[in-house]
This record gives structure tokens, sequence and C-alpha cells, in this order.
């Protein structure tokens, strides 16, 4: 087995743009705001750009070779995450996703909770997340009707680097002049409750079933360990999925998880990683996923790299307390 990489599944969108040109030279045309990176979804799935499984389905690889790709722990039927990038040229919908109970029973779907990584921020870029204030729900609906929802959505400017959790429930938006990687549930649902007049389907029963207006919004700082050749900043730790943000100044070495795949996505510099049976170049913008059968991997360069996975969460908590307890 072998690091995979993936062909780039682009969708336009009216709030899209062509930054992503400034490190891709794949662009199809018109305004691209998502591109799939890791994607084995009902609705579109990855398709392999490297090695002997060049050109095979991602669904199709797991069916076929099932623990050695994603690990004996996750569940066989229904890949856990979606890797994308964002690129905005204006606002989002405001807008808000299921958690899992209610996108079971109603969409056959994942909930949606999801963290973004801000990979490039022009200058007056926001993440809108969460509301201000002290808004009710019945607040909420009459500023729904009134078109004032941007009077209680909270604004917070943004630069690189920066990491928010977008939780299921919570309301959130963001502005133009962003790329973004998301890491998120394996789920395509959103309910868009305004869309800045510009004509697409509003899903505002829904969104009220299950906004939760008491999440509020928080920068993740997260806990930064030190190694030889490298750091490792865990930037957030639940159930769905765990996000870490690796700066490399010269080289780490890592054994793959039997029980688990890795996906790295690179957010800034380039490197290699180094396997037993050859090596793969990265770069700023493209993600790799790493097989649970792969074994020893060395990821080489001048590099940051965000790895996300679905975690044995005792196991990293107890790498971090292992590095503070005496």
């Amino acid at each position: 087995m072998y690091p995979l990489k993936f062909e780039h599944l682009y969708y336009k969108k009216v709030w899209g743009g062509r930054s992503l040109e400034k490190f891709r030279n794949d662009l199809p045309e018109g305004n691209i705001g998502e591109s799939w990176d890791v994607a084995c979804h009902k609705d579109e799935t990855s398709i392999v750009s490297n090695g002997k499984f060049k050109g095979k389905r991602l669904d199709d690889l797991i069916k076929e070779k099932r623990n050695e790709i994603v690990g004996t722990k996750i569940d066989k039927f229904w890949f856990p995450l979606l890797v994308k990038l964002l690129n905005t040229t204006s606002e989002l919908s405001v807008q808000v996703h299921p958690n899992d109970n209610y996108a079971r029973n109603v969409e056959n779907d994942m909930g949606k909770t999801e963290v973004w990584y801000v990979v490039d921020a022009e200058e007056e870029a926001a993440l809108i997340v969460g509301t201000k204030g002290n808004c009710t729900k019945e607040l909420f609906k009459e500023a729904i009707k009134s078109s004032e929802l941007e009077r209680y959505m909270n604004k917070i400017p943004v630069k690189k680097g920066d990491v928010y959790l977008i939780k299921s429930g919570m309301i959130h938006t963001m502005t133009g002049g962003l790329i973004i990687a998301e890491i998120q549930q394996n789920s395509d649902t959103t309910y868009r409750v305004y869309d800045y007049n510009r004509g697409r389907e509003l899903h505002i029963k829904k969104a009220l079933d299950v906004i939760d207006l008491n999440i509020k919004a928080k920068k993740s700082n997260g806990i930064k360990l030190t190694y030889e050749g490298y750091e490792k900043t865990h930037l957030c730790l639940g159930k769905d999925f765990s996000l870490e943000l690796y700066d490399v100044c010269n080289e780490f070495t890592e054994k793959s998880d039997n029980e688990r795949f890795y996906i790295f996505t690179c957010v800034d510099g380039n490197g290699e990683i180094v396997y037993d049976n050859g090596t793969e170049k990265i770069s700023l913008g493209e993600s790799i996923l790493i097989p649970a059968s792969l074994g020893k991997y060395i990821i080489k360069g001048k590099i940051k790299l965000i790895k996300s996975y679905v975690p044995d969460i005792k196991k990293v908590k107890n790498e971090i307390l292992n590095e503070i307890i005496y």
C-alpha cells in the first residue's frame, strides 16, 4: 500500500472565485467555490490520481481493501470524513447543519460538524459564526423575516492560520476573500436561512429545527507540543474527527495505525512523504491519504500540514498528558 492522492472534484458556486489558481493549474472555467479533495460520499467520490490504483474510485478501492485502506475500527459502510478547499469572493449563505440524529431521521445522511483552517485571507476577510448579544429564537425568526439577520451575527476578522470549529447547530457564513481548508463529517446537508437575495432555495423550517443559538464560536489555539524537527499542535479532538497542525522545519517520522487512516493537507510550503516503497511529493493545497496499513513514513521539508482522522480519543489524550505529567 502507498499514500493515495486524488483528482480534484470542482464545484462552481455563486460565491466562488479563481484564487485556487495561485497553486493549481487544473481549474475548469467559471467561479470555483469548492474543491472536494478527499471524498467518498453518496453524491461524489474521489478518483485515485497516483500509483498502481490510478483511475480507481475510492469507494471501489475501499470495498476491495477495506482494512488496508481505512483500518479495522472505521465504519465499513460509511466513510467518515470529507476534505474540501473553499474559495470565496462574496458571502456564503447564512446557514446551519443538522446533528447526526436529525440528519439520519430526516435526510438519511450524517450530521455535519466541521472545522475551518484559514489557508489565506485578504485584509478585511471574516468568518461569521454564531450570534452575538441576547439573540433568542423568536428574535432570530423576526430577523429572518425582516432580512436583518446581520445585526445578530458574530463577525470575526481572521488571518492565515486561524482555526474555528463549526459545530452542528451553529449558524454561520463567511465573507469573500478567503481560502479555507474544511475538514468535516462526510455530509453535504446544509440548511440556508438567508442568501443575500440571490434567489436560491431556503430551508428555514429545517434550519429552525436544528439551530442552537447557545453555541458560541471560539478560535482554537490548541495545545502545542515541540519535538526535534517539528512542532505539533492539537487543534480539536472529538468523536467525529481530530485535527492536528504539523509545523515542520526539517522532518518527522510516524507510523500508520492499522485501526484508522490519516489525511494530511498541506497548508503552507512543500515537502515529500517517504515510505518503504517510494516517495510522494506534497505541496500547498494538496491532500494525501495515509492508508492504515502503510507502516512507517517520513515527511520531509519546510512545510505545514493539517492531519485529520477519526481518533481514539483516549490515546490522543494520553499522548498530550505524557508530555506534561512528571
